[in-house]
């Protein structure tokens, strides 16, 4: 009786401490928001104002770091981010309820890296949407993620209901950077599944949001037989699960056939009556376009083919100083 009790307590005190959580994230949330709001009501004055030319930003910024000493935003250089953030969202409000969602370094960087203003908005929601820290960012401006996104072939038009089809056809990307993973020439696939299971995090992140981990070499079994998938995951948006398999050569058909089969599997062993049918996607090093599309017409089973990249956007000096194989052999003693 004392151990429910117990158990019952504890519940209830987990209960306050994630509402606690929860409301600080949300306190933090709100004042980025009034923050930025009140960047964009500075830019709006500085621009009506403009007549005072760059005198009128001297003097307020001098005023403003006498009696608010605190106030971060009060240089000139800001000030005059402040009057371009207004002139580039002062038409659209939708807009500007969105970019108030984002940090103020977030906001500046993505006006001045991305010129295109529908382009820009692609980044707002997905930054929203994934969490992205400024560096992740960067990151995927770099590697032009909206260019990636939707990019997969995959055959979910003849596989898939139609609103199901399209959210899984805007879920997957092609390729996807793993720029977070280093590695040598030739390195084998089970080599690849270590570093991507060390840094399942990343991997996460960057298969976007709505993948949820289940586990590496899942065993799936039959009366003489045991099989064992790469990654499993399971997609909070798409509910249903998504079978990864890593192929570290170029696309083959037959890679279609095996994981065709552990779609199924895991549509016969996991699936319930809640969840969608199970998706697969293959990650290859390069692949052949009609390769892929003749493959993928031979299957009714939904596939999505996408291919990977390692280490590209890690600066070259940065991976120029990483040790090799032979300077970490150096310094092992066997």
């Amino acid at each position: 009786m004392i151990q429910t009790l117990e158990k019952d307590f504890k519940s209830v005190i987990n209960e306050i401490k994630n509402d606690i959580k929860d409301t600080q994230i949300r306190a933090v949330q709100q004042v980025n928001s009034e923050l930025i709001l009140l960047y964009f009501r500075i830019g709006k004055h500085l621009n009506d104002n403009y007549k005072y030319g760059n005198k009128f930003i001297d003097e307020l910024s001098k005023e403003l770091r006498i009696d608010f000493p605190n106030f971060k935003g009060s240089s000139i250089r800001n000030l005059k981010y402040m009057k371009s953030f207004y002139l580039e969202y002062k038409d659209d409000e939708v807009v500007q309820q969105l970019v108030a969602q984002l940090p103020w370094g977030h906001n500046l960087l993505l006006m001045q890296r991305i010129k295109d203003f529908n382009t820009r908005i692609i980044y707002i929601k997905a930054t929203i949407d994934n969490g992205w820290s400024r560096s992740i960012l960067d990151t995927q401006i770099e590697s032009k993620f909206h260019q990636r996104l939707g990019k997969s072939y995959n055959n979910f038009n003849l596989s898939l209901p139609k609103l199901d089809s399209d959210l899984a056809n805007n879920t997957l990307k092609d390729p996807y950077i793993f720029d977070f993973i280093t590695l040598k020439k030739n390195y084998k696939e089970v080599e690849l599944e270590k570093a991507m299971l060390e840094k399942i995090k990343n991997v996460l992140l960057e298969l976007g949001k709505g993948f949820t981990f289940v586990g590496s070499q899942y065993k799936i079994s039959t009366e003489h037989n045991d099989y064992y998938i790469d990654l499993l995951f399971y997609h909070l948006q798409l509910r249903c699960y998504v079978v990864g398999e890593l192929k570290v050569t170029e696309f083959k058909p037959e890679y279609i056939g095996q994981l065709g089969f552990y779609v199924k599997a895991i549509d016969k062993t996991l699936k319930t009556d809640l969840d969608n049918t199970t998706i697969g996607l293959l990650l290859c090093k390069n692949k052949d376009k009609l390769s892929v599309e003749w493959a993928l017409e031979s299957t009714n089973v939904p596939i999505g083919v996408s291919s990977f990249e390692i280490g590209k956007y890690i600066p070259k000096d940065i991976l120029e100083k990483l040790p090799t194989e032979e300077d970490i052999n150096l310094h092992i003693n066997i």
